[in-house]
């Protein structure tokens, strides 16, 4: 009879360990202690241990000789490791798994941990603080008082201004031949590229098409910085805060490009900025919107990041913006008194181009 109840007993808790309930208790408990998981591999990387161990499987003893820690580092790391998926452990030795190779050479993996782990992680703990307040307040664990964290880029520490600059490049870069060959299309006399950052497009579109000239707009801080990397006669320059209202916009001509440059504002800035261009534009002027939109995204990994991404801005960056959906950037179009004739998907990371005139 105590044989028949203990086995009742053990079914019952089988059961129960593969309900919803249970699964939704395992869940939380990954998320309450992601911070560790976030940290476990980054002390993996740092150490050696993940890139030694996929090349050679190896016990306890074998990898603390060879990457210089103790005995106690790698057995607790991989403690931690081992429960998220991020080692193997099969005849005495640690492997590494497919996991784990993403960070050790997938490039977006890499690019969108070292930006966490160097531009977001200190200060994502006053999120909540910079949701109350609507100011980045995570921005101030590294530096001053600034309102956001584009005029302050040249002045944070190198580290994290080149995990910030990689992160930023790495989406946007790709996109630019496939946007050029669109916006050549309608031969523009000029080009303005607004929020030109280090003047890449610059380079890229002056490399394009020899006859091109453009504009690029942005924070005078910024201007200064990308002059030094563009020496071109057919490259111009314009310093420009396009939120204060003390700065005039240019006459634009020709095509109007803005890439991963609106997500930087409130809908009511983008509102204003998209206005002020409509009323400073002629006739026949089109503008060039590029966008990851959050629900334009193929790939179920890709909206997960750009919705994460989205409270970069909020404790980091300027605690007003994010990564939009395609709806609600087209309702700011029409509100803005321009309307959108013709869209491109552009293949490199499910990036949309929007194609806008005046209505």
């Amino acid at each position: 009879m105590r044989e028949e109840k203990a086995s009742e007993l053990k079914y019952r808790r089988e059961r129960r360990g593969k309900s919803s309930r249970v699964e939704a208790l395992t869940r939380a408990q990954e998320i309450a202690f992601a911070p560790f998981t976030f940290q476990v591999v980054g002390t993996l990387l740092d150490t050696g241990i993940l890139k030694f161990i996929d090349g050679a499987p190896s016990t306890i003893e074998e990898i603390a000789k060879h990457c210089n820690v103790t005995e106690y580092c790698v057995s607790t790391l991989f403690d931690a490791a081992e429960a998220a998926g991020l080692v193997q452990y099969e005849d005495d030795k640690f492997s590494s798994t497919k996991l784990s190779q993403s960070f050790l050479y997938d490039e977006m993996t890499r690019v969108n941990f070292n930006f966490m782990k160097d531009v977001c992680y200190l200060g994502a703990s006053e999120l909540s603080k910079s949701f109350k307040t609507s100011e980045p307040c995570g921005l101030h664990k590294f530096i001053g008082d600034y309102p956001t964290i584009y005029p302050a880029l040249t002045k944070l520490p190198p580290e994290i201004q080149k995990s910030w600059y990689e992160f930023d490049h790495f989406y946007s870069d790709g996109c630019f031949e496939e946007a050029l060959k669109i916006i050549f299309k309608n031969n523009p006399e000029e080009i303005f590229d607004i929020g030109g950052n280090t003047g890449k497009f610059e380079k890229a579109c002056l490399a394009y098409n020899e006859n091109c000239k453009i504009t690029m707009l942005d924070l005078p801080e910024n201007i200064e910085r990308a002059k030094q990397n563009i020496n071109s006669s057919r490259c111009n320059f314009y310093g420009i805060n396009v939120v204060d209202k003390n700065y005039e916009y240019p006459h634009f001509k020709g095509a109007v490009f803005m890439s991963q440059f609106l997500d930087c504002f409130s809908k009511e800035q983008i509102e204003y900025i998209l206005t002020n261009i409509r009323k400073n534009m002629e006739d026949d002027t089109k503008i060039y919107i590029l966008e990851p939109f959050t629900d334009n995204q193929l790939f179920k990994g890709a909206a997960y990041s750009l919705k994460h991404i989205s409270l970069y801005f909020t404790c980091m960056a300027n605690g007003k913006s994010k990564m939009y959906k395609k709806s609600d950037m087209e309702k700011l179009i029409t509100k803005s008194g321009l309307k959108i004739t013709a869209e491109y998907r552009i293949s490199t990371h499910d990036y949309t181009l929007l194609e806008c005139a005046k209505a």
